[in-house]
């Protein structure tokens, strides 16, 4: 379980694997619609890790986090397999250092609120119809 949780700045090399892990939950999750197929994700991947503060987990890589440092910003926290300490893991490596941390999540994403609400996320803000996608969103921070 340790060499699962290695923690670890991503490089350009991880781009398909985390491409990978958002196209699966893509995949298994019927509200999203008009999705990028996995050469967008991996090319969308390949522009964000050198722009932000891009954290992989596990070997292979198996859940990453991407924050935009300076306003804290949580743009994606995706894993392979929930429930196993991984998305856990990884917040509290951005946590590490920071007094406040923002993002937004999906409205009908009902387990990632949950998830955000135990590591001490408070619901800020609501958008019924969403931020460009149509869907409804949540605006969450945590401040410690």
């Amino acid at each position: 379980m340790s060499e699962v949780l290695t923690l670890r700045r991503a490089t350009l090399e991880d781009a398909p694997a985390c491409a990978g892990i958002v196209s699966g939950w893509l995949i298994q999750t019927p509200w999203m619609q008009n999705v990028p197929d996995l050469v967008e994700l991996t090319e969308m991947m390949t522009k964000g890790i050198p722009m932000r503060e891009f954290w992989v987990i596990g070997d292979p890589v198996a859940g990453y986090l991407s924050l935009e440092d300076g306003i804290n910003h949580i743009h994606g926290l995706y894993v392979a397999t929930p429930g196993q300490g991984l998305g856990k893991a990884l917040v509290d490596r951005v946590k590490d250092g920071r007094d406040y941390l923002q993002l937004w999540t999906h409205g009908p994403n009902t387990a990632a609120h949950r998830f955000y609400h135990r590591e001490g996320f408070v619901t800020m803000e609501e958008k019924p119809e969403g931020r460009g996608d149509g869907l409804p969103e949540l605006r969450m921070e945590w401040r410690r």
